[in-house]
This record gives C-alpha cells, sequence and structure tokens, in this order.
C-alpha cells in the first residue's frame, strides 16, 4: 500500500556533498543521525515504514543492509531515497524488499 507522496521537489535542510553516482555527480545530504526517522518517514512512500534498525535486501546489489544506512540524493531537482550502495548499483527505495524475499 502507498501513501500521499510529500513533495520532493524542495530541497531539505541539510547541507550536501558531491556524490559519483556510475559516471556523474549528484548532490548526497548529510543527514544528522537524530533526524533519520523523520527524513526516511518523509520520503518513504509505501506503508509499513521500516524501522532504522531493519536489516533489508537491496535487489539492484543483492546484498544486505540496514536502513539506517539509507542515502538521500538531490538530482533531477527532486530528493531520491536510497540505498547504501546507490553509487554502485543504482538502488533506490523502491528495491529494497524483506530478507524473506530471499527464501521466494
Amino acid at each position: 500500500m502507498t501513501k500521499p507522496v510529500h513533495t520532493t521537489d524542495e530541497k531539505l535542510p541539510f547541507p550536501t556533498r558531491p556524490l559519483e553516482v556510475r559516471g556523474r555527480t549528484v548532490e548526497e545530504y548529510i543527514i544528522p543521525e537524530e533526524k533519520k526517522a523523520e527524513i526516511l518517514e518523509l520520503l518513504y512512500t509505501f506503508h509499513p515504514i521500516p524501522g532504522l534498525d531493519d536489516e533489508l535486501f537491496d535487489l539492484h546489489e543483492s546484498k544486505k543492509f540496514i536502513v539506517r544506512d539509507f542515502r538521500v540524493t538531490w538530482e533531477n531537482g527532486q530528493n531520491l531515497l536510497t540505498s547504501p550502495y546507490y553509487p554502485e548499483s543504482g538502488g533506490t527505495f523502491v528495491d529494497w524488499m524483506p530478507l524473506d524475499f530471499l527464501k521466494k
């Protein structure tokens, strides 16, 4: 189930740094640890929203990760919630799967 999408075309109030993503450079937000749950809830458009300590599987990278290690980038005029492996394989939050996905 999806929830209404928050406007993602407004920059978030955090500093950014350049991030190389598969041959191009985007801006990656530097999100303080205490704001991560808030940003996850803001940008994750499915329900239920995973917990920061949940372990999920990135389809593009074929690896597990802890949700709190997510990245958020600013590119093409919008915020993009991605996996920690985004620079290598391009996976965004729509590619996050529960670990039981591996058993199917």
